[in-house]
């Protein structure tokens, strides 16, 4: 599960990662159309070709029937499917499972499938599943509900042989079951299947939300992920096989998207480094683009997918973050292979998800050590003189060492698709973890290290070599800067790696950083243009317009999109009269996009900060109203209309909200923070300390909320207790600029003059 709000559900995880339809058309051969139809009606000049619509599988059984064969019982095939005694593979003979004091039975009846378990209310009451979810190595069930959802339920079926463990029901969350009335409870928020996990399970999915009445009307044209899931609709391309009227003015053989990324691409094998190199450079990234549409950690904001244009055209995705990846950009939340791949030096040479994957099958290539043998010599490679270990054990394998595993929803093992070198010394400086490790998990790691220098001597740079750069910007490290900026300078870099060291560089601003911002302004990569917009957000208007606002003309929505955002709340004075008719007509788009997700609370939750942005306050009001009505365990909502209250003076309502949000969430330090905040604006103080003191224990790592809960110490007269607190915190917060500042002036306050020198000292 994605409790974020990505936009995927974790069976989704079971779909093998980067794979996808290839198109199995070839050439425009006329053969094709005598296939399908034997009439050749003479070409038409006047013919417009009508918009293409989705026609089904069956209608490619004629020309593609070999990659049907190839696609029937794969993950593909196998997303999504109606309940029968065939497609379920879950004890349905009335068994039971025991879990967190809850016994669910499982039972079948007159072909109908149904579970008794706990409800929303926390009761037993008995529920019919309706569709299976996935197949290998677990596979789920859809409940549905009266208002159209469907929900996941938490308790899965182990599919794996019974001597591997499997055949068994288990909890997908078996350290921290979910609670009724909370996000990932199964009758949660973060288990409706048809925000999570529907557009990547079935074919031409619309999820058709109605947000007045709080109701889903979603459809597909296909249960699974079929031949149209990938080739997009197919209407006009049987046109074009038929030489139908019109059909010699279709380009693409009448497809909406065509994955010819390979088209006379050879590998050709550089005997000097016993790696193969493509013949010719890459042109376009069609493949790895539309796998990313499902083999991603994303968000959705837009109904309309267009295939074959760039997945930012339509989704977000997510970045390096902290939470989500190590900072050396190994694999820690489930990632969905994109963000993983991007990293890679595979992905830099020109390869594409199906020079290792058969994509219809989704199958390797070729098996084992093979698949990377097609490119990596193996006389050089496949040799223990490389990979010093005893042929046939255990480490032989290319993807042990260079893809490890990290197992996800209790049995799911997955790989980390960056392809890397094992790096026990970042593990020894950061704590990441390494592929030496993971199997001889009874040495430490600087035993690996060793070994590593013994077999291979003194590390040299890789193509991750960023973590430490990335690990210190985040900590705000001054020094760092030349590192953290040659980096993001260099276009060798990752892309996704140079627009996440972006993300850390608003501590560093400075007139020295804005030719580098501008040069990534304009970059080539839309994740680098994307992440350099958010750079300047919180900047003077003027600037942000002059940096800003050409990108409302970017050829990529997401860019667009984030442009629009930086712009929305700069002052109508300070723009031109064609500047603010532009801006009119992005922000009609970027309010638009907000309401692709209108039942979830993070959408309704931005859309508040934008119609603040416009002074349009009560219906802001009333977004943040709705995000906390659709999860009450969502904490900015509370957050974002307390200060929207306060802002409007009724601080009293603003403490009544931030008192619901706690009733719920006891423990956030968000709502802990802004309570203390808003009893300070009321004159509140010592009522205020308690909240800051909290919020700083529970995120020790939020050096602001450290930093004010010492001000407000300072400001009811503990000034030694201040002074302890940011002692303490400087340890982990060691180029807090704030931190150094208070204490230089509590130092002096308190008489400790040597202190106050040394901290200034520190400071400059």
């Amino acid at each position: 599960m994605d409790p974020e709000g990505a936009g995927l559900k974790p069976l989704f995880y079971l779909i093998v990662v980067c794979l996808f339809f290839m198109a199995a058309c070839g050439e425009d051969k006329p053969e094709y159309a005598g296939k399908l139809a034997s009439k050749q009606p003479s070409p038409s000049t006047t013919y417009t070709p009508k918009p293409p619509h989705f026609v089904g599988r069956e209608t490619c059984q004629a020309c593609h029937a070999d990659q049907i064969k190839l696609w029937q019982g794969s993950h593909h095939d196998l997303a999504m499917a109606e309940v029968n005694n065939e497609t379920v593979l879950g004890d349905f003979n009335n068994a039971s499972f025991t879990f967190a004091g809850i016994t669910s039975t499982f039972t079948q009846k007159d072909g109908r499938y149904f579970v008794k378990t706990e409800g929303k209310d926390g009761e037993l009451q008995e529920f019919e599943i309706k569709y299976t979810f996935g197949a290998i190595p677990l596979q789920q069930y859809l409940v549905p509900f009266p208002d159209g959802r469907y929900q996941t339920l938490g308790i899965a079926w182990d599919t794996r042989p019974k001597e591997q463990g499997g055949q068994r029901w288990f909890h997908l969350y078996p350290d921290h079951p979910p609670k009724p009335g909370e996000p990932l409870h199964w009758t949660g928020i973060d288990q409706v299947w048809n925000y999570q996990c529907a557009e990547c399970h079935s074919t031409n999915l619309q999820k058709n939300y109605d947000a007045k009445l709080d109701r889903y009307a979603t459809t597909w044209s296909e249960i699974n992920v079929s031949c149209e899931a990938c080739h997009g609709p197919a209407s006009n391309h049987l046109l074009w096989a038929n030489k139908e009227s019109g059909w010699e003015q279709l380009t693409n053989m009448g497809l909406e998207i065509r994955f010819n990324d390979r088209e006379g691409a050879t590998w050709i094998m550089d005997p000097a480094t016993g790696i193969a190199r493509r013949n010719k450079p890459q042109t376009q990234k069609v493949e790895v683009e539309a796998c990313a549409r499902c083999h991603s950690r994303r968000g959705s904001f837009s109904n309309d997918y267009q295939y074959g244009h760039p997945i930012l055209d339509t989704h977000d995705v997510s970045l390096l973050s902290d939470g989500l990846y190590y900072s050396d950009g190994q694999i820690l939340g489930e990632d969905y292979v994109y963000g993983s791949f991007l990293q890679s030096e595979m992905y830099h040479a020109g390869v594409t998800c199906s020079d290792c994957h058969e994509p219809h099958s989704l199958k390797l290539r070729v098996e084992g050590n093979g698949v990377c043998l097609q490119c990596h010599q193996a006389e050089k490679f496949d040799v223990p003189e490389h990979h010093k270990h005893k042929s046939g054990s255990p480490g032989t394998r290319c993807v042990d060492c260079h893809m490890p595993e990290t197992t996800y929803m209790v049995v799911d093992p997955r790989r980390d698709h960056s392809m890397r070198i094992p790096r026990p010394d970042l593990s020894v400086k950061l704590g990441v973890p390494n592929a030496c490790n993971r199997c001889h998990s009874d040495r430490n790691s600087l035993w690996a290290v060793e070994a590593m220098q013994t077999w291979y001597g003194d590390i040299k740079p890789d193509w991750q070599d960023f973590a430490l750069v990335l690990s210190e910007a985040r900590r705000g490290n001054p020094s760092v800067l030349p590192e953290l900026e040659a980096l993001i300078s260099n276009q060798a870099t990752p892309a996704i790696v140079r627009a996440t060291l972006l993300v850390e560089l608003p501590r560093y601003l400075s007139s020295a950083t804005l030719p580098l911002i501008q040069a990534a302004l304009q970059d080539t990569a839309p994740l680098v243009r994307a992440s350099a917009i958010t750079v300047v957000s919180n900047t003077d208007p003027a600037l942000r317009v002059q940096l800003v606002f050409p990108l409302l003309d970017d050829p990529v929505r997401a860019v667009r999109l984030e442009a629009t955002r930086v712009l929305m709340d700069v002052p109508v004075s300070q723009l031109s009269q064609q500047q603010n008719d532009k801006l009119r007509l992005a922000l009609t788009d970027y309010e638009v996009s907000l309401h692709v997700n209108a039942d979830r609370p993070e959408a309704m939750t931005q859309l508040g900060w934008y119609y603040v942005a416009q002074g349009r306050f009560l219906e802001a009001e009333q977004a943040y109203q709705r995000a906390i009505e659709l999860d009450k365990h969502f904490s900015p909502a509370y957050v974002n209309l307390a200060d929207l209250l306060a802002t409007e003076h009724q601080e009293a309502q603003a403490q009544t909200i931030l008192k619901q949000g706690l009733a719920v969430l006891s423990e956030d330090p968000n709502l802990l923070h802004a309570l203390g905040l808003s009893l300070v604006r009321a004159r509140r103080y010592d009522a205020a300390i308690p909240a800051f003191e909290k919020a700083a224990m529970l995120a020790p790592e939020n050096a602001r909320y450290v930093y004010v809960y010492a001000i407000a110490l300072h400001s009811v007269g503990q000034v030694n207790k201040a002074i302890n607190t940011l002692e303490k915190a400087l340890q982990q917060h060691p180029y807090d600029r704030q931190m150094m500042e208070a204490l230089v002036s509590f130092y002096q306050e308190v008489g400790e003059t040597d202190k106050a020198s040394k901290m200034a000292k520190r400071l400059k």
